[in-house]
């Protein structure tokens, strides 16, 4: 056979055997049963509930600093430090402040001669006018000479008075129990008078700072109960109470600044720490508490799915979405107790799909 004439044949027969191939019936595959992650609805457990981050400070806090202004020292304590009221802190160098006092004892014993001294030449002059030797003019200068000088003497007494307490002045101590929560001072640093040196917080009292917006007063107002949890230990659930709602906004994050008191603090409860603040508002009758997984966005509208323990089926159903929270969103509306829900994979199904639950539980 010549080889163009074999090549035709075969190509004929491997044509014929396609088209046979084509007309051969196949079964069509099996679809899988795709399993869910199911979660059975709890109606009237969830309630409107806002978590606020912030910050805890102590309710009273100040500045230190020295009422006059030197050369520091000495410094005894460092951040973190507890004191105890009258514990010194700083001293500045006591070298002028010493020497003003003793210039004023000195002008203060002048000042006493003087004084002394115009006492005596009045009572002379008052004997030479009882004598009918000196004028009433001459009594009169004497007596105006005693009361300057007597004057002088009250005032440099006074200035000794003053420069003794700015020799005290030299020592800073605190002026109650407290612990220092900064240091803006070293030693051989001059310091002016007023100059913050360190700043002390009393150890009572912690609250936490948070930042409200101004549309969420209202809830705040209202809320029912008020809970503070450190980020340092999320599982312990701390009262809490609003003490201060700063009366004006923030001009440049328009938030008001709220303190939170916390009722029954512990050792645990230290400043600088992280805490969330949640305010619990009004049980929602209706509403229930679910993942954010399982809400579907159906043409733009939330919904959620369905399962059918019976026929194994899962549907769209619409509902009405609340609060959004750490913990889940809430559905106002919508969904019946007891119904199941799919929480994952939400995605990935179509009304009337049978489905595998991976919730014992729900397989019956």
């Amino acid at each position: 056979m010549r080889p163009i004439a074999w090549f035709a044949t075969a190509s004929s027969a491997l044509a014929f055997a396609l088209v046979l191939a084509a007309c051969t019936p196949h079964e069509a595959p099996v679809e899988s049963i795709r399993p869910v992650q199911l979660l059975q609805v709890r109606v009237g457990a969830a309630g409107d509930l806002a978590v606020y981050a912030g910050e805890v400070k102590p309710r009273h806090e100040a500045d230190l600093g020295f009422r006059i202004g030197g050369k520091i020292v000495a410094r005894q304590v460092d951040v973190g430090a507890a004191v105890k009221s009258g514990q010194v802190l700083a001293r500045l160098d006591p070298a002028d402040v010493g020497l003003q006092a003793e210039a004023a004892k000195a002008q203060l014993a002048a000042a006493e001669t003087d004084a002394s001294y115009a006492k005596a030449e009045l009572d002379r002059y008052q004997g030479l006018l009882d004598q009918k030797f000196i004028s009433q003019s001459a009594l009169d200068a004497k007596r105006n000479a005693y009361n300057s000088n007597r004057a002088k003497y009250q005032q440099a007494r006074a200035q000794l008075a003053v420069t003794r307490n700015q020799a005290s002045y030299a020592t800073l101590a605190a002026d109650h129990d407290g612990v220092i929560t900064a240091v803006s001072a070293e030693v051989g640093q001059v310091v002016q008078p007023g100059q913050a040196i360190f700043r002390l917080a009393r150890q009572a009292e912690p609250e936490v700072l948070i930042s409200v917006p101004e549309n969420r007063l209202t809830e705040l107002k209202s809320a029912k109960a008020i809970a503070v949890a450190l980020w340092a230990d999320p599982g312990k659930l701390y009262q809490g109470r609003i003490r201060e709602i700063a009366p004006s906004v923030d001009a440049s994050t328009r938030t008001f600044a709220v303190r939170v008191a916390i009722v029954d603090p512990d050792p645990a409860v230290r400043w600088g720490m992280t805490a969330n603040v949640a305010l619990q508002g009004e049980a929602i009758a209706t509403g229930a508490l679910v993942p954010l997984t399982a809400i579907y966005q159906n043409d733009g509208a939330p919904a959620v799915w369905i399962y059918d323990p019976a026929s194994k089926q899962v549907n769209l159903r619409a509902v009405q979405l609340g609060a959004f929270r750490e913990d889940g969103v809430v559905v106002r509306s919508g969904l019946q107790g007891g119904e199941w829900l799919v929480t994952a994979g939400v995605h990935k199904l179509r009304p009337g799909q049978i489905v595998r639950p991976l919730d014992s539980v729900a397989k019956s």
